[in-house]
């Protein structure tokens, strides 16, 4: 597999090892994208103060994630474990290594969010996802409504990073809406679907609005997020329940008839051939795959994030 490190310019090959780590289990990875300022750092550092699983961040410098020093267990160098499982790991030497670091645990984190650098495309970074031990579990794009049309008229440099950003993202979540009006806020978004129709769109009232939105890919149970409002305002959380075993066909019906502003899928569920398959919808993409017996967990409902 060749892939491309650190600022993406380098071309190196990956040699995946013979055994896969952690007896087989793959760790669920959200690559975070958006040029600089749109509020990655900030979302980090919400989803750190407030997660209930053990998750693992990736950032391009662990000093600029404002944790709490009550919370931090240990630090050395570039590795933070903060209490309750989170680990973060500085990318300055490149994203092998920072995965390599994680694949040397003894317990595998529940989830892994990868924040990219303000001007790196998601999709060049797609691969580290899924290589052993690992994989993509949704790209999530963060577009500043103040900054974007003006990113757009500058060189042609950042005009194709803040592009490439927008076109990669199965979600795109539209930040900083304190700051403009209506009239910025539609020429923004209708700018947006011009060059990614077929993304989902969510547009926040804030960062901190989001981090449940971006916390789903852990592999906690669906009965613990619970029912009616989540954590974030204009969003809706509802539970289907799945009930044991359904056929294929059955859960294909289901899948179709999820509401069109259903921004966030997922569970575990057992069909009729006794094949345990992860459900996980992601914008407009769906996967449906089956789970290793490594991975193969309780089976669940189905947890379904919409958007107003």
């Amino acid at each position: 597999m060749k892939l491309s490190n650190d600022d993406m310019d380098e071309e190196i090959s990956i040699v995946e090892p013979v055994y896969a780590p952690w007896d087989g289990r793959r760790v669920p990875v959200t690559l975070l994208g958006g040029y600089l300022g749109a509020g990655k750092t900030t979302l980090i550092n919400e989803m750190l103060a407030r997660t209930d699983v053990p998750i693992a961040v990736m950032v391009n410098d662990v000093g600029d994630i404002n944790v709490d020093a009550e919370l931090i267990a240990r630090q050395d160098g570039d590795t933070m474990d903060l209490t309750g499982g989170c680990v973060c790991c500085s990318l300055k030497n490149g994203f092998l290594e920072a995965f390599d670091q994680l694949r040397k645990r003894d317990i595998p984190p529940e989830h892994v969010v990868v924040e990219l650098s303000g001007i790196a495309n998601p999709a060049s970074a797609a691969g580290f996802a899924s290589t052993p031990g690992f994989m993509l579990d949704s790209i999530v794009t963060l577009v500043d409504l103040d900054q974007f049309l003006r990113w757009e008229d500058e060189s042609s440099v950042v005009a194709d990073a803040v592009r490439a950003q927008v076109i990669s993202g199965d979600v795109i979540v539209f930040t900083k809406r304190d700051l403009v009006d209506e009239a910025q806020t539609t020429a923004v978004t209708e700018r947006v679907k011009m060059l990614a129709p077929d993304a989902t769109t969510v547009l926040a009232d804030s960062v901190h609005s989001i981090a449940g939105l971006v916390n789903l890919g852990a592999r906690r149970p669906v009965k613990d997020i619970g029912q009616g409002d989540s954590l974030f305002d204009q969003h809706q959380t509802s539970v289907i329940e799945i009930g044991g075993t359904i056929s294929r066909a059955e859960l294909d019906s289901l899948l179709d008839e999820l509401p069109n502003e259903t921004v966030r899928a997922k569970g575990i569920v057992q069909i009729e051939t006794g094949e345990v398959l992860l459900v996980q919808v992601v914008g407009n993409r769906r996967n449906v795959e089956p789970l290793p017996m490594a991975e193969t967990t309780n089976t669940t409902d189905l947890v379904v994030i919409t958007v107003a």
